[in-house]
């Protein structure tokens, strides 16, 4: 019942590394379980745009203008309302596990039974979670097990039945080809990108402050390397005969 909720704000935290996790607290007459608030969230908006942490409050806290004194307001940590009890690692693949889900979510402390998507997890960091497992322990997880099995006891039973002699490999390049078929996200999203108001949808804006002068000859240099050397960065879209494809230039302008 959502509609016990009487009052909620969002905010932004950052943790030692630079990285940004969305934070929802709120006041409501009944608890909720975090899988619970992420699921109803899940119909409503995208992966992205969903708190990472939930935290319920008697009250909001407030200044002595009467407005919501954020500083106020308790940081997120392992056991924000997650309501799992910490059970430690027990065997040298849950211990390795622990420690590569320590990374990726920035935490000092990661229990067995802690459900990677209440503690911090989305979907872009399932993705870097299962590059890690793979480069590390050489074993080939999906993002969609990772959502299946969300805790490390699960997924440590998964792949300790999978084939452990596997080698990190790069992806093979294709073959050169003047254009290439889109997959189906992609459609979805040039789809999107048609719609009035909706070709903002997927921006996502970031802001740096850089302190003393800025060599903006470096800056460029670097960029155009980095354009250089990802085919991602030298793609655009056409429709050929009615079919949306993707096309990879071999050189694009850049300037800062």
């Amino acid at each position: 019942n959502m509609e016990a909720v009487q009052e909620a704000i969002v905010v932004a935290h950052e943790n030692d590394n630079g990285d940004k996790a969305l934070c929802a607290y709120y006041v409501a007459s009944e608890a909720f379980a975090v899988s619970e608030m992420k699921e109803k969230l899940s119909v409503q908006m995208p992966s992205y745009m969903i708190p990472s942490y939930f935290i319920q409050l008697e009250k909001m806290p407030l200044t002595s203008n009467g407005k919501i004194d954020r500083k106020a307001l308790p940081l997120p940590d392992r056991n924000t309302q997650t309501g799992v009890k910490y059970v430690a690692p027990r065997t040298s693949i849950e211990l390795k596990l622990a420690e590569i889900w320590k990374e990726v979510l920035s935490l000092k402390q990661v229990g067995i039974r802690d459900n990677f998507f209440d503690i911090g997890g989305h979907s872009l960091k399932a993705t870097s979670l299962a590059a890690k497992i793979y480069k590390i322990l050489n074993l080939r997880v999906s993002v969609r097990q990772i959502f299946n099995h969300p805790t490390i006891e699960q997924l440590s039973s998964r792949i300790i039945s999978a084939v452990e002699d596997q080698s990190f490999t790069s992806i093979p390049a294709v073959e050169q080809r003047e254009s290439y078929p889109v997959s189906s996200a992609q459609k979805r999203m040039y789809i999107l990108h048609q719609l009035e108001g909706g070709e903002l949808s997927y921006n996502m804006p970031n802001l740096m402050v850089v302190e003393g002068e800025l060599d903006v000859t470096k800056l460029e240099s670097a960029c155009i390397q980095l354009i250089d050397r990802h085919e991602s960065l030298r793609t655009s879209f056409k429709l050929l005969d009615g079919e949306l494809k993707q096309l990879i230039h071999d050189k694009v302008n850049f300037k800062v």
